[in-house]
């Protein structure tokens, strides 16, 4: 996938080349414009029970799958404000995704969800991982900037759970308190995320779960 990626890291707009033949799919609704020869087609990718399980992961039930047949440009954009990540994998190594980070990939792709468990539920993140698997490319979006580390084996990083994007599947995971109970509920830190390596782990340097307390707090209380 030939992907630039232009007004970064606050405004990420990404232009996906496609030559002639050539396809990408994207998520719904985050197609921005399209430059020349190019035709959309919607559908499940996969039938009703992999639309659902997909929209259970934060993404929504459809997914459109962009062709040409002589050349043409697909502009895509997050629905926050932030930066995107062209990420390759190997057809070795899965990738983890958050809900929402996923933006578009080639069709050779499969994104498919994952149940995270107990520790997905407790993180406040939501229930569902998409898994990434194949070979080719994905774009993925972050609020805020958006930094890629490389863990080694045995080696931990600690995010918060809101900070979290993406992670190959070769890494583990658990979630915890940030500290005892009395600095998870006043010291404003709550649960945190201990990703062991091996494998890359990509973070976004804001929050989105932030955002919107921080909106919150500003609201006008309500009336009865």
């Amino acid at each position: 996938m030939q992907v630039e990626i232009t007004s970064g890291p606050a405004f990420a707009f990404g232009d996906i080349s496609l030559p002639a033949g050539g396809s990408v799919r994207v998520e719904a609704g985050a197609m921005a414009m399209t430059r020349g020869d190019i035709q959309i087609a919607t559908s499940t990718q996969g039938g009703f029970m992999k639309g659902l399980k997909r929209s259970l992961g934060g993404e929504s039930f459809f997914v459109n799958d962009f062709s040409s047949g002589s050349g043409g440009v697909v502009g895509v954009a997050a629905a926050l404000p932030g930066d995107m990540a062209k990420v390759s994998l190997d057809g070795q190594t899965s990738l983890m995704v958050q809900s929402g980070a996923w933006v578009a990939s080639d069709p050779s792709i499969d994104v498919d969800s994952k149940w995270g468990g107990g520790k997905s539920f407790f993180s406040g993140e939501g229930l569902i991982l998409l898994r990434c698997s194949g070979q080719g490319d994905l774009l993925l979006a972050a609020y805020g900037a958006v930094r890629a580390m490389t863990l080694n084996a045995g080696e931990v990083l600690t995010l918060d759970t809101g900070h979290v994007v993406a992670f190959d599947d070769t890494v583990t995971y658990a979630v915890r308190k940030a500290g005892s109970w009395k600095s998870t509920l006043l010291g404003g830190e709550g649960l945190v995320t201990d990703f062991t390596g091996p494998g890359r782990v990509w973070m976004q340097t804001r929050s989105s779960s932030d955002l919107i307390g921080w909106i919150q707090s500003k609201l006008p209380p309500q009336r009865s």
